[in-house]
């Protein structure tokens, strides 16, 4: 339903809706962007899960007390506009996990 490059991450997405669930397909448009260098190191695959929260920055102070390590403190603008943030794989057993708010 959605293709938008997002160039501060150097990728393109689309988007697909699948009943409630949306998908994203990811595309690195810089062999140096994160994407690109996640697929030279691990190949293709799934790069992250999302999920959608309320209060954003709440979420990550309260995650960050609670010893987990982020990769951002402070939310930072995504695709579609909303702001993201990714906890560490370390702190979530080797899976890259994304929150991600949709701001009003």
């Amino acid at each position: 339903y959605n293709i938008e490059e997002v160039t501060e991450q150097k990728v393109k997405t689309a988007f697909f809706m699948i009943g409630q669930s949306k998908i994203e397909l990811l595309e690195s448009t810089d062999p140096d962007g994160p994407i690109g260098k996640f697929i030279e190191k691990k190949g293709e695959g799934i790069h992250h899960l999302a999920f959608a929260v309320k209060g954003i920055e709440n979420q990550l102070e309260e995650l960050s007390e609670n010893g987990v390590q982020l990769i951002d403190h402070q939310p930072r603008k995504g695709a579609e506009g909303l702001d993201i943030a990714f906890l560490h794989p370390k702190a979530t057993h080797g899976v890259l996990i994304e929150l991600c708010e949709k701001k009003a």
